[in-house]
C-alpha cells in the first residue's frame, strides 16, 4: 500500500518561511502526478500547487508568487517551499499523488492517494 508522509510543519510568525516534504513508501514519484492541499478548521479542502510529470507547475491564486512546489525524483520527495506566511495560511497541509497517465489533466483534490497532513500554524 502506498503511504505518504509529510513533515516541516510547525508554527511560525507572519512573514516567516516554512519547508514542507512528503516522503512515500511503495510508490515512485517520477511517473506521476504530485501536489499539496490544505484544510482549515471550518473550511473546504483547497487546492493550493502540483507537478505534473513533465514538471510542469500551477499554483492556486492565494498562494502564487509565495509558494514553490518542487520534487527530487531521486529521493522519492516531494517539497512545498512557503514563504511570506500569512494567518490565513494557518491549516493543515497535505501532499498527494497519482499515477493515472492522464493525471497531468486532474487538480490535485482528486489524486488518488494522499498523506495524513501537518499542522501549520502562523500567528499574526
Amino acid at each position: 500500500q502506498v503511504q505518504l508522509q509529510e513533515s516541516g510543519g510547525g508554527s511560525v510568525q507572519s512573514g516567516g518561511s516554512l519547508r514542507l516534504s512528503c516522503a512515500a513508501s511503495r510508490y515512485t514519484y517520477g511517473t506521476s502526478c504530485m501536489g499539496w492541499f490544505r484544510q482549515a478548521p471550518g473550511k473546504e479542502r483547497e487546492g493550493l500547487a502540483v507537478i505534473t510529470t513533465d514538471g510542469s507547475t500551477r499554483y492556486a491564486g492565494s498562494v502564487k508568487g509565495r509558494f514553490t512546489i518542487s520534487r527530487d525524483n531521486t529521493k522519492d520527495t516531494l517539497y512545498l517551499q512557503m514563504n511570506s506566511l500569512k494567518p490565513e495560511d494557518t491549516a493543515m497541509y497535505y501532499c498527494a499523488a497519482d499515477p493515472r497517465p492522464d493525471c497531468n489533466g486532474y487538480g490535485v483534490l482528486a489524486y488518488t492517494y494522499r498523506g495524513q497532513g501537518t499542522q501549520v500554524t502562523v500567528s499574526s
